[in-house]
């Protein structure tokens, strides 16, 4: 390499490592400015002594977790924006909004029926009114109920959990199974479904999760005689509630609805017995959840439904239907996957949530 060349590079390695030392200090300078004109951070505030750091998770809020169905009913009740009068229009965008919730054609039009005469009592003559009328309509239908789960006075509670296959009726017996446990009492599963090994199995392993005793049968062994041993071992093992769990079964088939009466009546040999007799359906079937609600409530006397999925669906108005056309109280719905989505049904809530 020439002299020269060797000079030139040199010149620019010197020139390069000047720039780059300029731009460092400039780069400095100017985050120590920003730190300066900065105003102070706030000083977090002490903590109570021996309080909790963290705040307690917030109770899952309805109106959270019925986006579909307030969706679906909010895309039929817009087009009462901006409307001036009452007409024909208006009501039609009200029935469709309901229909499409699946409320249900007879529901519906004995809601729209009081609907009418409840804007006439009040004068209204704003369309977008008659969503705050209606809301109050659905309260008023769904308030009045006792949807409490009753308890015996003395001795063992039972409770029979009764729905189809799929509907999340384990998992619901596992989270009120936890709560009765969390409120000190011993809980007691008992495996009735004894038409497939695996029911038995996910019970069992439900009961071990949540701390519960659980009583099973063999394969195919009868039913009726798995109920009588739980009820029988709960005195015995102190158990103060006992969750049945029945097989899966579709509710047009006689035979195994028979089989639901036969163990209703195994457990009604205990004074007071059965305290709830808890229907759990799947809130996506929606119209169809009213079709088995009336053949279960028809074959072993259901004392309340237990609405799952309802976060999940857009079909969230078989609430009425079922409340209205069937008598049946919506005891608890469930709204997730975790225990505390659980929750008892609130009328007041659920209209907000649903009308919001």
């Amino acid at each position: 390499m020439s002299p020269t060349l060797a000079a030139v590079l040199l010149i620019g390695i010197f020139v390069l490592a000047a720039a780059l030392i300029w731009l460092g200090l400039g780069l400095s300078r100017r985050a120590r400015r920003l730190e300066e004109e900065a105003p102070p951070a706030e000083p977090a505030e002490p903590a109570e002594p021996g309080g909790d750091v963290a705040a307690p998770p917030r109770p899952p809020r309805l109106r959270d977790r019925l986006g579909k169905t307030r969706a679906a009913v909010s895309r039929s009740l817009g087009a009462l924006s901006g409307r001036r009068t009452i007409d024909d229009e208006a009501w039609d965008s009200i029935e469709e909004a309901l229909l499409v919730a699946d409320v249900g054609v007879a529901t519906t039009s004995r809601l729209l029926d009081e609907l009418r005469a409840r804007a006439v009592a009040a004068r209204v003559d704003d369309p977008e009114q008659l969503v705050t009328l209606l809301r109050e309509e659905i309260v008023d239908d769904l308030s009045g109920i006792d949807r409490s789960l009753h308890h015996a006075p003395d001795g063992t509670t039972v409770w029979l959990f009764v729905g189809v296959n799929g509907t999340g009726k384990t998992t619901t017996i596992a989270k009120l199974a936890q709560r009765e446990i969390e409120n000190g009492h011993v809980a007691l599963m008992a495996a009735a479904d004894t038409f497939r090994a695996a029911a038995a199995d996910q019970l069992t392993h439900w009961a071990e999760r949540v701390g519960a005793d659980v009583v099973r049968g063999q394969e195919g062994a009868d039913p009726g005689s798995v109920v009588f041993d739980a009820v029988d071992a709960a005195g015995g093992r102190g158990a103060g509630v006992v969750l049945v769990d029945t097989a899966g079964r579709m509710h047009t088939r006689v035979n195994l609805m028979e089989e639901l009466k036969k163990i209703r009546r195994i457990a009604e040999r205990t004074p007071g017995a059965p305290q709830e007799v808890l229907l759990v359906i799947d809130a996506t079937t929606g119209q169809n959840g009213l079709a088995q609600a009336r053949q279960f409530a028809e074959a072993v006397g259901v004392t309340g439904v237990v609405l799952t999925k309802l976060d999940g669906t857009a079909k969230g108005g078989v609430v009425l239907a079922i409340e209205v056309d069937l008598g049946i109280p919506v005891k608890l719905i469930g709204i997730g996957e975790a225990p505390e989505d659980l929750v008892p049904f609130d009328p007041a809530e659920f209209a907000g949530a649903l009308f919001a």
